[in-house]
């Protein structure tokens, strides 16, 4: 089944309300759990495309949205909050890229 396009956010409610503005769909959630359990369902269907989660729930759920990442369906990332980034996206693109290419091109550690 094709996907819609469309781009869920998952997060705290100061971190993703001005995604709204956007069109996007925005899950406030209060907890890693809530994260989680909303990030499996929006991730079983097939109306989103994109799912963003705020870095400070990802982190927290990184066996999830590895698992996630292996499927081509939604595109699982994660973004800095209201509060700034963690380094855990960054950190998580990092491991991407190497296992793309083989190297580490942007860091070149």
């Amino acid at each position: 089944m094709e996907k819609t396009g469309k781009l869920a956010v998952i997060g705290d409610g100061e971190s993703v309300t001005a995604f709204m503005a956007i069109g996007a769909a925005v899950f406030k959630v209060s907890d890693e759990y809530e994260a989680a359990d909303t990030l499996r369902k929006i991730s079983a269907t097939d109306e989103y495309a994109v799912v963003l989660v705020t870095e400070n729930y990802a982190a927290k759920m990184e066996k999830l949205m590895a698992k996630l990442k292996q499927q081509p369906f939604p595109a699982v990332l994660s973004i800095p909050g209201a509060t700034g980034s963690n380094g855990f996206g960054m950190a998580g693109l990092k491991r991407d890229v190497e296992k793309a290419v083989g190297v580490d091109i942007l860091f070149n550690k």
